[in-house]
């Protein structure tokens, strides 16, 4: 004899917790076994949920899959609160049409939903030992705020149609070390994952994000391994926020109030704020984002080995705005930004900063960043002399009308190269450098110029030079006869008309070897400039 509709098989012998959350299913209504007691509530507490609050995971499976009818005029939809689940939901590979939510529910076995697909699921202030879903798929959200799962999370090659929700997630690591795998990841919208705790390795790789993803105020740890974020071949349409949060609300204890207490915007005055944290290494490598990479107050702590490593990153702008990193280094190389805005105290000591082929078109310091700390900085980033740095440096400050802070940056530049020169060099760019600052300060030239034509005018006006030949050539005029020996290349008709004798000759010879050192030096900046512009 068949069922009626819509009522359980006889023989699956429901208990009154499991016939109630049947009914529930069939009205579309919460199924609510919480007690009076909030302390006896927490699915992560130490309190015993018994038999008047636990379902079997496959009548739960079985109502997802193949329940019953909606009662006439309702939508079906699994809605627990305050439930425990017992033996392990395996949801696989099956296509689960229903609503689904759960609020504060313990689960006592891992949930395993590979290759399943969804509409929407919420897990709301749930405790889990594992969440096992690669290759899920949901047309709508995945939620997962306030959860607690022991042993990790697995979304590798999972498709969220909508927005993932990890707000105020703790997740520990799997036996791999990783506390969230989500290789290959794509998310239609937003990933919101602030006020995170992750103990373990956080892997993005490969991930492609249809708006922004923020980690705002999280804390990302991992001291089982080398990196507590790894995320090399991102994609984030906007932006990728590892910024702080503001906190706008607490419970009288002092923690946060639970429903996403979460500024998504710049703290207002007066408001709390909870840092973003990375405490092991940070990888991004060759990362797209649309509108901008945001490290505004964050902070990381690394070993001596662990990198925060954003090589080859291409973003309109870099917001490089947190505190200067402990330990570790900073890895710009082959990175392409349109703006960097940054601090000078949010770079890391010398020794620190790796920035070969860093490229950036604007500067945009924030705070007191002066060209002497702007040099320190290039220079803090090249233990050995490299020149690129100085010319995009330069060449960002040409681009903003600062042309002589540019000239100043190139001048640094054949400074720090002089140093790496032979002995000869070194003297040679000594020379260039006080004569007429290797041609970047062409004024000096003239100042020189004039200061020896000055003092070659007054010696051969108190000792003139006797004629070549008495009797021929022009009137003996000092001023001319000096400016003829110190222009090379240009005759006056001076320089061969009179014969220097004795000691005159050392002086004739010292204003020719001078003029022909300073026009030498003059030429060697003047083409040095053009190919620079």
């Amino acid at each position: 004899m068949s069922e009626p509709r819509g009522e359980p098989p006889s023989g699956l012998d429901l208990t009154t917790a499991e016939w109630g959350m049947w009914q529930a299913f069939r009205n579309g209504g919460t199924h609510d076994l919480r007690t009076p007691y909030p302390e006896q509530n927490d699915p992560g507490g130490p309190h015993t949920w018994g038999p008047e609050r636990s379902v079997r995971a496959d009548i739960v499976a079985r109502l997802l899959l193949s329940g019953p009818p909606a009662s006439p005029g309702r939508v079906c939809a699994l809605k627990l609160n305050g439930v425990r689940i017992t033996g392990t939901l395996d949801l696989s590979g099956g296509t689960v049409v229903p609503y689904v939510e759960f609020h504060n529910c313990r689960f006592d076995q891992q949930l395993l939903l590979p290759e399943s697909h969804f509409t929407t699921l919420r897990l709301v202030g749930c405790a889990l030992p594992r969440l096992e879903a690669a290759r899920i798929r949901t047309e709508g959200d995945l939620h997962l705020p306030r959860c607690v799962v022991s042993h990790g999370i697995r979304l590798t090659d999972a498709h969220i149609g909508t927005d993932l929700l990890l707000n105020q997630l703790l997740v520990r690591r799997d036996r791999r070390g990783l506390s969230i795998a989500a290789d290959g990841m794509t998310v239609g919208q937003d990933v919101q994952a602030e006020m995170m705790r992750s103990h373990g390795e956080l892997s993005l790789r490969g991930a492609t994000v249809g708006a922004s993803l923020s980690l705002r105020g999280s804390v990302l740890s991992n001291p089982y391994g080398r990196r507590a974020l790894n995320a090399p071949q991102l994609t984030v349409e906007r932006t990728l926020y590892l910024t702080a949060a503001g906190i706008s609300g607490s419970r009288p204890g002092g923690g946060v109030t639970p429903p996403y207490g979460i500024g998504t915007t710049t703290p207002a005055h007066g408001t709390r704020v909870q840092r973003f944290e990375c405490l092991g290494g940070a990888r991004l490598d060759d990362g797209r984002f649309g509108d901008a990479v945001d490290l505004s107050q964050a902070r990381f702590e690394m070993e001596a080995d662990q990198e925060l490593s954003l090589r080859r990153v291409q973003t309109p702008e870099l917001r490089f705005l947190g505190e200067r990193p402990e330990g570790g280094r900073v890895v710009l190389s082959g990175t392409k930004v349109a703006n960097l805005v940054d601090r000078y105290d949010s770079w890391p000591a010398p020794g620190g900063l790796v920035m070969a082929g860093f490229g950036y078109e604007n500067l945009i310091p924030l705070g007191h960043f002066p060209l002497a700390l702007r040099l320190q900085w290039v220079a803090a980033a090249t233990p050995e002399y490299a020149p690129e740095p100085y010319e995009r440096l330069a060449g960002a400050l040409r681009a903003s009308g600062e042309d002589a802070d540019a000239r100043a940056v190139l001048l640094a530049k054949q400074r720090r190269r002089r140093e790496t020169l032979p002995l000869a060099g070194k003297a040679w760019g000594y020379l260039q450098d006080w004569t007429v600052a290797y041609g970047y300060r062409p004024g000096r030239a003239a100042v020189w110029m004039a200061v020896l034509w000055a003092l070659g005018t007054v010696y051969f006006s108190w000792r003139p030079v006797p004629p070549l030949k008495e009797g021929e050539g022009p009137v003996w005029n000092p001023e001319l006869y000096t400016l003829d020996l110190l222009l090379p290349v240009i005759d006056l008709g001076q320089g061969t008309a009179w014969r220097p004798t004795g000691g005159t000759q050392w002086v004739v010879a010292a204003l020719t070897l001078l003029g022909w050192i300073l026009a030498t030096t003059v030429a060697a900046g003047a083409s040095r400039l053009l190919r620079r512009q």
